[in-house]
């Protein structure tokens, strides 16, 4: 009888810790690490200027929020996988960026990216059309939108090098 008990409690944990791994891919991106050469090429491309705020949509482990925080910037990203959030969290406070860089549990979808200058992205085919339309909504002139690998077939692009894209609000 305990046993069973044991077992049954042993599913249910085991499938609860699969929901919390695979909700988030089936609902987003699959992560993918950005290459640092990539980010090196990202800002090349937005000329950080100081009091710019960067936000990186799908910010998987926060390397792009903690280049950009130690660059001076302040940082947000936006990641719905709670794992990949509690590692951003981690390597933040290991770099001293606390207060510099944050990383929100939270689907960007719901955000308000108005305030923000420099917007990075290593998104997915399907949400860039729809993406495209937000951050043409939200975002003031003259911010910059930095994709890696996938095209936002509706927005000019400005610059590419590589895998990089950007595209200037106008």
């Amino acid at each position: 009888m305990l046993s069973t008990i044991l077992f049954a409690t042993g599913v249910i944990a085991l499938l609860f810790i699969l929901y919390v791994l695979v909700r988030p891919i089936t609902r987003g991106a699959i992560y993918f690490p950005t290459r640092k050469e990539s980010i090196r090429t990202m800002a090349r491309m937005a000329e950080v200027k100081p009091g710019q705020k960067l936000v990186d949509i799908g910010s998987g482990d926060g390397r792009i929020l903690i280049a950009f925080a130690k660059m001076g910037l302040e940082t947000h990203g936006y990641e719905i996988n709670p794992l990949l959030v509690r590692q951003s969290q981690r390597a933040i406070k290991k770099a001293g960026l606390l207060g510099k860089a944050f990383v929100h549990h939270k689907s960007f979808w719901h955000a308000d990216l108005s305030q923000f200058d420099i917007v990075t992205v290593y998104g997915i085919g399907k949400i860039m059309d729809p993406l495209a339309e937000k951050l043409k909504n939200e975002l003031k002139p003259g911010a910059k939108i930095l994709s890696n690998v996938y095209t936002f077939p509706k927005l000019k692009e400005v610059e590419r090098d590589g895998y990089v894209r950007m595209y200037a609000v106008s």
